[in-house]
């Protein structure tokens, strides 16, 4: 059943603070959007609403995190990682504080709240943190299996979110979201995608077969720490790697996947992903198709470079 990863969070946030009394849940004025108000209704008396001000929010965060808390602060991905950005580092990963950053309408599926709610650079300003762990999942099960798995973790993390509903690709929460997953078992050519762009790698996948040529798709949900022996062993089973991203390609997947290939296993790297430049308002897919990053547009890209 196709729904948001946002969704999944809140739904699945919803099950966890009931569950867990150390969980309290902050927002930033927008929880009927990133659907912590799911969370709000099921345990009132722990949901802050810090107004439209993430950085306080997040100073919030870190000093629930101190008093023992596990605080899930969320907002707008541009908001909660770039606007917050010092207090991120600073207030949270700097003294090792456990709170999960949990940021929503990420990247170009945003639509039509246009460029400046299109997160494009959160990865990359996350990533680079030191000790911050950041998690990407492409659909609700594998949102469900990230929070499953944070929730018993004491990092400061930072999970990134979709606006738009989004298909199936796994049928259970059993999933070990630390590892490179291996979807579809190629031979030459191996795609590694993250959020939303594995859907689309799937599609390209099957277009490819369907003209005789077998793409290994890999699903890379954990960005940092990522499982790079996982990486790694792909990078010396396939010639030609891509990676595919609804994020900048400076810094984010792609650079990891670069990062790893250059000190383990040199391989040619083609990286998908928005070009180093700003996209523009409109309807989701529609800005999918233009920036060639749906399913259609990794098949094209990736049968040029084949």
């Amino acid at each position: 059943m196709a729904k948001a990863t946002r969704q999944a969070y809140g739904e699945k946030l919803g099950e966890l603070v009931v569950e867990n009394p150390k969980i309290v849940v902050l927002d930033a004025d927008l929880a009927n959007a990133t659907k912590t108000n799911i969370a709000q209704k099921a345990a009132p008396d722990r949901f802050f609403d810090l107004g439209i001000a993430e950085a306080d929010m997040i100073g919030h965060a870190a000093g629930l995190a101190a008093s023992g808390f596990i605080p899930f602060a969320s907002s707008f991905a541009m908001f909660c990682t770039g606007r917050a950005w010092e207090q991120v580092r600073n207030s949270v990963a700097y003294p090792h504080l456990n709170v999960k950053i949990c940021g929503t309408h990420a990247g170009i599926t945003v639509g039509e709240d246009g460029v400046s709610h299109q997160a494009i650079e959160d990865i990359a300003l996350m990533r680079v943190i030191p000790e911050m762990e950041v998690y990407v999942p492409c659909d609700e099960k594998e949102t469900r299996a990230v929070l499953d798995h944070i929730v018993k973790t004491n990092k400061p993390t930072y999970v990134r979110l979709g606006r738009a509903n989004v298909e199936d690709v796994y049928e259970s929460e059993a999933i070990d979201v630390t590892k490179a997953n291996i979807l579809r078992k190629g031979s030459k050519a191996a795609v590694f995608a993250t959020g939303v762009c594995v859907q689309s790698a799937l599609e390209a996948a099957d277009k490819l077969k369907a003209e005789g040529v077998d793409l290994t798709v890999v699903d890379i949900c954990a960005i940092k720490p990522c499982d790079e022996e996982g990486i790694v062993k792909i990078l010396e089973d396939h010639e030609l790697i891509f990676t595919a991203e609804e994020h900048n390609i400076v810094a984010g997947l792609g650079g990891l996947i670069s990062e790893i290939s250059t000190s383990r296993c040199p391989r040619r790297i083609v990286r998908i992903g928005v070009n180093d430049q700003f996209a523009e308002s409109g309807n989701y897919k529609a800005l999918m198709e233009k920036y060639e990053l749906d399913g259609e547009g990794l098949y094209k890209k990736i049968k040029a470079a084949l």
